[in-house]
């Protein structure tokens, strides 16, 4: 078998591909890519330091690429306020009373759960929308 660079590169490539599908890491595959072009410039039988300046402008470029749009990406809300995740968030209930400490108990889901007021006013009667889950308790709002 003839080993030539284009061999050694999409070696390299194959690699970072198996390294990202383990990890995870986006990063990984951006450096499979370099190492991609890489090889492609090794089947153009340029030299060596060509191939290694195309694998590194190529995969740094890529790396980059995917750092600045992962960094204008909006953030995602936690887990215990997002409705993405918890179906709870934004569904109403109905409190009848509110303690001094502004805990309830609300029946919701044909199961009691305590709720805790997070509004701004004061803590009222009335139809009440779940804006987040801590544990088993309900954070309510108006």
């Amino acid at each position: 078998m003839d080993w030539n660079w284009a061999t050694v590169w999409w070696i390299a490539a194959g690699v970072l591909v198996a390294a990202e599908l383990a990890t995870g890491s986006f990063y990984l595959l951006m450096l499979a890519v370099g190492a991609g072009a890489g090889a492609l410039a090794a089947h153009l039988n340029v030299g060596v330091t060509a191939q290694v300046i195309a694998s590194a402008v190529i995969g740094g470029a890529a790396v980059i690429a995917l750092h600045r749009r992962r960094a204008k990406a909006p953030k995602a809300e936690p887990a215990a306020s997002n409705p993405d995740v918890n179906l709870d968030i934004g569904q109403s209930v109905q409190v009848d009373t509110w303690s001094a400490e502004g805990l309830t108990q609300v029946q919701y889901r044909g199961a009691a759960w305590r709720a805790r007021f997070i509004g701004n006013a004061p803590a009222q009667s009335g139809r009440h929308v779940i804006r987040a889950v801590e544990g088993s308790c309900l954070l309510l709002d108006r």
